[in-house]
């Protein structure tokens, strides 16, 4: 039977002794690699159209594009340090939490980056409820 290194995560995460644990996001990450910027991405498809006017199906496409871009770049899901969150609805994002989380972890996994969330009064696409902006950084 062949032994298999240990997984290293790739990043540390940052977290004081005396903090209570964050619930859905690191409150900070120590990473090194190639630095990959995202630019705010929206829930639509690869053909810049909206399949669905729906918060959460917006947020798991929005998710998507966001990993399909750090694949492009040679990560993963797990090399994603930072997403920022545009929502139009504060309430509408707090009430579906559940259903969020659900569609959270179906395109990024068990993966909880430093996260900041603003409430906005409207976003570039009219059709938009979401816009997401991420960082990666990738091994070398």
């Amino acid at each position: 039977m062949s032994e298999t290194a240990p997984i290293t995560p790739p990043h540390e995460f940052l977290h004081p002794a005396r903090w209570k644990l964050p619930k859905g996001f690191a409150n900070g990450i120590v990473a090194r690699g190639r630095l990959v910027f995202l630019a705010g991405q929206v829930g639509w498809n690869a053909e810049q159209k909206f399949d669905s006017e729906d918060f959460i199906a917006q947020t798991r496409q929005a998710l998507a594009n966001i990993v399909a871009l750090v694949t492009e770049a040679g990560g993963r899901p797990e090399h994603i340090t930072r997403l920022t969150w545009f929502v139009i609805d504060k309430k509408e994002y707090l009430s579906r939490l559940g259903e969020l989380g659900q569609a959270y972890r179906s395109v990024m996994g068990k993966h909880f980056p430093v996260m900041t969330l603003v409430q906005v009064v409207a976003l570039v696409e009219d059709m938009a409820k979401v816009e997401i902006e991420a960082t990666a950084v990738v091994p070398d």
